[in-house]
């Protein structure tokens, strides 16, 4: 067992907890490793009765991944962005089909890898500092960990919205929208894991540490304007409403890549009708499409190398971007299919 997972059994409550507080507790393959055997073993263990899922440190749950590994892998034309991808897949499926009440504690950053570690579990309960993206578009990128799978599921305009541009989500939103189940206050975890490790009824106690969040303002209802199947109508939309959160959204939008934008917006149109495995599978195929086209490496160099935030896109805008493009990011590329633990 790496250091980077503490794993133990509390009572009735196996623990796992990512401890990476200085990367923001951002995932490797190893801790995707270690995370898939603990839940394995205890799956089969009677004295378990749930699993709680934290992050070290008072900063993140979970920033995400190593993306300057899948960069380098990809430059390399090496296997290990297709592994990380393989083993951290298939943990979000066993997370989904967990026979066991899973709570994923999403205090702090909760983004990317740390998405898909959370909100495919039975319960995910917010705290004071919850913040909530995914911000892989960014990056020349989409929104995977079953991001295809879950965002269409809030409904098709907020999933587009969020997918689209990144947008941070606090702990209300968080509630509203149903990514988080509950909402506890940063300060009362440390009493309700303790409740949790003797509980029979792991719903009763997450209901009695239940609390309403904080006041914030609503998503404004121009979000509905993303429910659309090009980015081209969504951008027309938001560039007709002359508000000002409608202009944000739109330079949000524009500031990405074309072909990710356009690639993620059809992928999301597909997820809605894809069972779980089945939206798993075309996002492996989907990832390591991503790794044969240019704007992939200039998101990362922009953002994360460099960092310079001046990409130079394959495309110039959404406009130029053509069906058949789109339509070849969604090939088959994945040899093995995905394999699954359940």
């Amino acid at each position: 067992m790496t250091d980077t997972i503490i794993a133990r059994i509390e009572g009735s409550l196996g623990r796992i907890t990512l401890n990476r507080p200085k990367a923001l507790n951002a995932l490797t393959e190893e801790m995707c490793v270690a995370i898939t055997q603990a839940l394995i073993t205890w799956q089969d263990d009677d004295t378990v009765k749930a699993v709680l899922v934290d992050g070290e440190g008072d900063r993140a749950f979970c920033a995400g991944g190593d993306v300057i590994m899948l960069h380098d892998s990809g430059k390399a034309k090496d296997s290990r962005a297709e592994t990380f991808w393989r083993v951290e897949y298939a943990l979000n499926e066993l997370i989904q089909s967990y026979s066991k009440p899973y709570i994923a504690l999403i205090d702090g950053i909760v983004m990317g890898g740390g998405v898909g570690l959370s909100v495919h579990g039975q319960y995910r309960v917010a705290g004071n500092t919850t913040l909530f993206a995914m911000p892989e578009t960014g990056i020349g990128y989409f929104p995977d960990v079953g991001g295809t799978y879950f965002l269409p599921r809030l409904g098709m305009a907020v999933g587009n919205w969020l997918g689209l541009t990144g947008a941070r989500l606090g702990p209300t939103q968080s509630v509203g929208l149903g990514v988080a189940t509950h909402f506890v206050p940063t300060q009362t975890h440390g009493a309700m894991i303790e409740a949790l490790s003797g509980a029979d009824d792991v719903a009763a106690v997450l209901e009695h540490f239940n609390e309403a969040p904080p006041e914030c303002e609503d998503i404004p209802d121009a979000v509905n304007m993303f429910d659309a199947t090009r980015v081209a109508d969504i951008l027309a939309a938001l560039d007709s409403d002359g508000s000002d959160w409608t202009a944000h959204q739109a330079k949000l939008i524009r500031r990405k890549s074309p072909l990710a934008m356009a690639t993620t917006l059809e992928a999301m149109r597909r997820g809605a009708d894809l069972d779980f495995r089945a939206a798993m599978s075309a996002e492996l195929d989907l990832s390591l499409n991503f790794l044969t086209i240019q704007d992939f490496y200039e998101g990362i160099r922009a953002q994360l190398i460099d960092k310079d935030r001046n990409p130079g896109w394959s495309h110039d805008g959404v406009e130029s971007v053509t069906v058949e493009q789109v339509e070849r990011m969604f090939r088959q590329a994945a040899d093995p299919r995905l394999e699954f633990l359940t």
